[in-house]
């Protein structure tokens, strides 16, 4: 956790965040943390196999003491936990995540996003208060915007993957691949955008068809490579970072 202090500046009882779920303990949400994990509801995206969609609902205002019970949450599972991760949606979408970080950070907790990077000055702002990131990089510049279903956001994008190779917050990136929206080319070709950028620490994920946000991406993919010539990339591009990983 970083050594610097970080002073309170609200009132906790005044904290309002529009709270979709929270995962008591997972492992991997956070690297060598025990963390829970609080799902924040809303996002700016649309990206058509997006499994949370549904169960997120659109943004919305929280009600009075929605934090305030997920802090009390934390707080009486002191010992079991070591940290918190703030996902969704899409968490920096609310203007009091930095006031909640805080308000872990009290408790003791490492405090760790996963985020698409949509808002760079809200990343910039939450950074100090932050000991790992998430980066979602859904895709290489323009093909960003045709993935998440939303025009403008690459560039919003690589403003927040410039602030973190920029700062020293440790942070990896993360590309769920749907092979409705990339070839085994394009997603090679992104790979090696990131580690010509300076990106240590990426993951690969697959997606899953299950509940996608668009039907049509719960479909199988004809032209889906074999499991192989994925495990091939993987081999290939593992030199060029620290850390790479394939999940799902």
């Amino acid at each position: 956790m970083r050594a610097a202090a970080i002073h309170l500046a609200h009132d906790p009882a005044t904290i309002r965040l529009p709270i979709a779920g929270v995962t008591a303990r997972d492992d991997q949400a956070l690297p060598g943390r025990r963390a829970a994990v609080v799902y924040l509801q809303g996002c700016p995206l649309a990206c058509g196999y997006c499994e949370t969609a549904g169960s997120m609902g659109p943004a919305r205002r929280a009600a009075p003491g929605e934090w305030q019970a997920i802090e009390a949450l934390l707080a009486a599972r002191a010992g079991e936990i070591d940290a918190v991760v703030f996902s969704g949606g899409e968490p920096t979408l609310h203007p009091d995540l930095p006031a909640a970080a805080d308000a872990c950070r009290a408790l003791g907790l490492a405090v760790g996003l996963h985020t698409a990077g949509p808002y760079p000055e809200r990343l910039e702002a939450l950074l100090p208060r932050l000991d790992w990131v998430a980066l979602d990089t859904k895709g290489r510049g323009a093909d960003f915007d045709r993935i998440s279903g939303r025009p403008g956001i690459w560039q919003r994008h690589a403003r927040s993957l410039s602030l973190l190779l920029e700062g020293d917050t440790p942070f990896e990136c993360r590309t769920t691949v749907h092979w409705r929206d990339f070839t085994l080319e394009e997603l090679e070709r992104l790979a090696m955008t990131l580690a010509d950028c300076g990106v240590r620490r990426y993951a690969i994920q697959l997606a899953r068809r299950e509940h996608c946000l668009d039907p049509g991406y719960c479909e199988p993919v004809e032209e889906a490579p074999p499991r192989e010539a994925l495990e091939t990339l993987i081999r290939r591009l593992k030199r060029h970072f620290e850390h790479l990983e394939l999940r799902g």
